[in-house]
């Protein structure tokens, strides 16, 4: 049994630094990578002019995860979003198995980023060889690090110079040589047949994988519920365009036999349109990619093993934050580490089709969570955008994005079973021996098999997530909220009945005698109904004293029959306050007004299964405070 529970609160807090450019930055830095200045080169081999296609449909194939994303991180915008969004919605063994994934994913593409960097100065010093290579990198590595560990703003900051040159350089190679195509490269659109090119889909769409890298920063994103989606959104559609436009024009100026098996088919194509200006100019633009997917990737790929080091699933060290610069200081060295340690003694080709597949298994992590957190019906699940085509979408994605896996070769599945295991052995002697957590997935299976089953932790825990996402300073009806009285009513009854269940409730909190309490109750309803609305009722008194006000929230399904010509009450808020809380008294009578204004409230209020929940319903409602 375990004895420790999964750690959800007293965390230490990021900085929220990031901002819409921010997180576009992070997203379209790490897409815009070798998927663009080397891979067109290699997939024309096989499929010629139709590449055009297999880019649009690699895109396409970014929809699901994209949108599944946008509501799980608008929900929950925690750092090390791949594995804390699994662990919530699946349990803590499928997010031991994201967690380490996403983190092996992150790491090695951003590997593969600074040994692109390397070889730069392979090219200033080509005596050195292979060593001049892998310093490079690793140089490159130590200079990110140092940013990155200063603070996420600085990185946030240098992120946004280099993508706007990145861009700003393709838009000028793209307007600058689509005057100088030449329509009979597109002659022969299909020459291998449309099967090899659907065979390159694959290939390109892991190209596509950075999109996602912004949601395990949301932690330190400002407004995360409107700055998250658009960012990710915005890179999607202008990364997007911009691949498939760059392919199009890169097609259409380098001829056919220069262009196949060319690894640098984009300078390729600026050197036929503009020269050798243009040669350095996208010279200087792969070195951006690079440094932008370094950046960007050293940066997301931190927060995983901070995000379970939090939870208890690593060392607790590994969530520290440095004192002055406010960054995971020990999560950002030891993921340096093992990217340094790649770098020097392993073979970065093999393990970048690796990389791959770890991110189509959190991929499919992804939309398995999506479904799984839809169909719990926990209450304070509130994503602020919703995937749309559910679930049908979710359900094609993970058929494809398995299928993507099994394509990969014998080898990469070798050691994707190998992480899996070794994740699995890792949760079973380390994290299952001495914590323990309910997830949406057990959550889901209660409801299943019985009818009366207790508040889930999530439920607590997703009601403070969604307070910090909209920056929720909690006032003074949100504290009354808190400590007030639930009534949860089982059967039908009178107005009578209920004001005599209520006054018994409130007598000893406010120092009154039950029967009059109750007197002033029936006296406030003949003098007018407190039934402001088919189903509501708002009962509210002054009592004697000073600094005197409390409320009750009573629920009663069967209803309660204020009068003969309404329907039952199955929603009350009911006020008791003495003469000098008038003022807050009209305050608490507008927030309710809000709260039941609140779209499905109706529907919400029945549905919950305790008095937290409505308490959760009231607590979480939009509404002004002051």
């Amino acid at each position: 049994m375990a004895d420790t529970h999964v750690n959800t609160g007293n965390r230490q807090s990021l900085a929220k630094e990031l901002g819409l450019i921010g997180v576009f930055s992070i997203a379209s830095g790490a897409m815009i990578s070798s998927g663009l200045f080397v891979l067109p080169g290699i997939v024309f081999a096989t499929a010629g002019p139709s590449i055009i296609v297999a880019y649009a449909l690699a895109s396409l194939l970014c929809i699901p995860v994209l949108v599944s994303k946008m509501e799980l991180v608008t929900a929950m915008p925690r750092s090390g979003a791949a594995y804390f969004h699994t662990g919530r919605s699946l349990g803590l063994l499928a997010g031991t198995v994201a967690g380490f994934s996403n983190w092996a994913a992150l790491s090695l593409k951003t590997t593969f980023a600074m040994v692109g960097l390397g070889a730069l100065a392979g090219f200033v010093f080509p005596e050195g060889g292979e060593y001049a290579i892998k310093a490079g990198a690793v140089a490159s590595c130590l200079v990110f690090f140092a940013i990155n560990l200063i603070g996420t703003r600085e990185a946030g900051r240098l992120q946004n110079l280099l993508v706007i040159i990145l861009i700003g350089i393709l838009c000028a190679y793209c307007l600058g040589g689509v005057n100088q195509i030449q329509g009979e490269r597109y002659m022969d659109f299909v020459p291998h047949g449309w099967t090899a090119m659907l065979l390159t889909v694959g290939m390109i769409f892991v190209a596509y994988g950075g999109l996602t890298a912004a949601v395990d920063v949301a932690e330190e994103v400002r407004n995360p519920s409107r700055n998250l989606p658009l960012g990710m959104l915005a890179a999607f559609l202008i990364v997007s365009a911009l691949y498939i436009f760059a392919v199009y024009v890169t097609v259409g100026l380098v001829p056919p036999d220069d262009l196949a098996g060319s690894l640098a088919p984009i300078a390729e194509g600026a050197f036929r349109a503009i020269g050798r200006p243009g040669r350095i100019a996208i010279s200087i633009a792969a070195f951006t990619a690079f440094a932008t997917t370094a950046n960007g990737g050293l940066l997301s790929a931190s927060r995983s093993p901070m995000a379970m080091s939090r939870d208890g699933l690593l060392p607790r060290k590994l969530a520290q934050t440095h004192q002055r610069f406010g960054t995971p200081h020990i999560a950002l060295i030891t993921t340096t580490l093992f990217i340094i340690t790649v770098i020097l003694f392993l073979s970065i080709e093999n393990l970048v089709k690796f990389a791959s597949s770890m991110m189509l298994l959190i991929f499919i992590f992804d939309n398995i969570s999506l479904i799984i957190m839809r169909q719990s019906k926990i209450q304070n699940y509130r994503p602020t955008f919703r995937a749309p085509l559910y679930p049908w979408l979710q359900v094609v994605a993970i058929v494809l994005y398995g299928m993507l896996i099994l394509e990969m070769g014998a080898l990469v599945l070798s050691l994707t079973f190998g992480l899996i295991t070794f994740a699995m052995i890792w949760y079973l002697v380390y994290v299952e021996t001495h914590i323990e957590y309910e997830s949406a997935f057990i959550h889901l299976v209660k409801q299943i098999v019985t009818s009366s089953f207790g508040r889930a932790g999530l439920e607590d825990e997703l009601r403070q997530l969604t307070l910090e996402r909209d920056d929720v300073t909690l006032d003074r009806f949100d504290l009354l909220v808190n400590n007030c009285v639930v009534l949860d009513i089982k059967g039908s009854m009178s107005a009578k009945e209920a004001f005599s269940k209520i006054a018994e409730a409130l007598a000893e909190r406010i120092s009154m005698d039950k029967e009059e309490l109750y007197q002033l109750f029936l006296k406030r309803e003949r003098e007018s109904s407190t039934m402001v609305r088919p189903g509501l009722a708002v009962p509210h008194i002054i009592v004697e004293g000073k600094d005197v006000f409390e409320m009750v929230l009573v629920r009663c399904i069967p209803g309660i029959e204020f009068s003969e010509l309404n329907p039952p009450v199955t929603a009350a808020f009911v006020l008791a306050g003495s003469m000098d809380q008038r003022n807050f008294h009209l305050r608490a009578l507008m927030n309710i007004a809000h709260i039941v204004e609140e779209e499905h409230f109706k529907s919400k209020w029945a549905k919950a299964t305790d008095e937290q929940m409505l308490r959760d319903l009231v607590l979480l409602a939009h509404r002004p405070r002051q």
